[in-house]
């Protein structure tokens, strides 16, 4: 990837799956990265995995004190900061029971942080014309039986996104979002009990690639919309799903009439 060396990302929610893989791949092209999270322990093991490369800032982004000390330590320490991914997340989701704090602590986690954050970080990412991500989903664009929360907040990050990327144009600021479909990560693990053969069994029916992904390949994804290959895109949304969302509700299988 074109423009990644020398460069320097702050990844929210990196002391996870997806967020370690995608710290891998950026350093894998020469980019340093600050891991952000509120799991040090989970942090710090992403991190003597990665190597020195890559370091570690515990991070809650619902408080600002957090997020004014992570974007003011890392352009001490690096003198520069390029590219910002918007990972940190909560699942929280009881579909119409849920409660109004939780409906709050959803929004704050998964929409209101990414803000805070960039805005901690604008100044710094003007003067490097830099690169920011945000992670939605695929369950932003579809309904799903039984969850209300999370959709919400993922939709709510693809306006925010477009909206962003009209506002910080004139900075030179380049904001894309990324939604993958069933991806293997922190919340699949626990809900398997970590046996990615039973994800993948009921997966293959709604992929048209017959499967989940593999948080690599969502990183490597990540890492082209902040190269250079991807310089002229901004405002939009780009799908890792398998097929999820072009496959449609006969799913790939022919149709019997029979079962009707």
């Amino acid at each position: 990837m074109k423009g990644l060396a020398g460069k320097v990302a702050i990844l929210s929610g990196g002391a996870t799956l997806i967020g370690e893989a995608c710290a891998k791949a950026l350093v894998s092209y020469g980019a340093r990265v600050v891991i952000a999270d509120i799991d040090e322990e989970g942090g710090a093991a992403a991190v003597a995995r990665i190597g020195e490369a890559a370091s570690f800032v515990r991070t809650d982004v619902t408080r600002d004190e957090d997020i004014a000390a992570l974007v003011s330590g890392v352009a001490s320490r690096y003198e520069r900061l390029d590219f910002l991914v918007n990972l940190a997340c909560t699942y929280l989701d009881h579909g119409a029971a849920t409660s109004r704090a939780d409906w709050l602590r959803a929004f704050d986690v998964n929409l209101v942080g990414s803000v805070m954050l960039l805005e901690a970080a604008r100044p710094y990412l003007a003067r490097t014309k830099g690169a920011i991500v945000n992670f939605s989903s695929l369950s932003g664009s579809v309904a799903q039986t039984g969850r209300w929360v999370y959709p919400a907040t993922k939709a709510a990050i693809l306006q925010l996104t477009r909206s962003q990327a009209m506002d910080l144009a004139p900075d030179g600021i380049r904001v894309n979002s990324i939604s993958p479909a069933w991806t293997w990560s922190n919340p699949m693990k626990q809900m398997t009990n970590d046996d990615r053969a039973k994800i993948e069994a009921v997966a293959k029916h709604f992929h048209l690639l017959g499967r989940i992904a593999d948080p690599s390949e969502v990183a490597e994804a990540v890492a082209f919309l902040l190269s250079d290959a991807a310089s002229f895109m901004t405002g939009t949304d780009l799908r890792v799903d398998g097929g999820y969302s072009a496959m449609g509700p006969e799913r790939a299988q022919p149709v019997d009439l029979d079962q009707g």
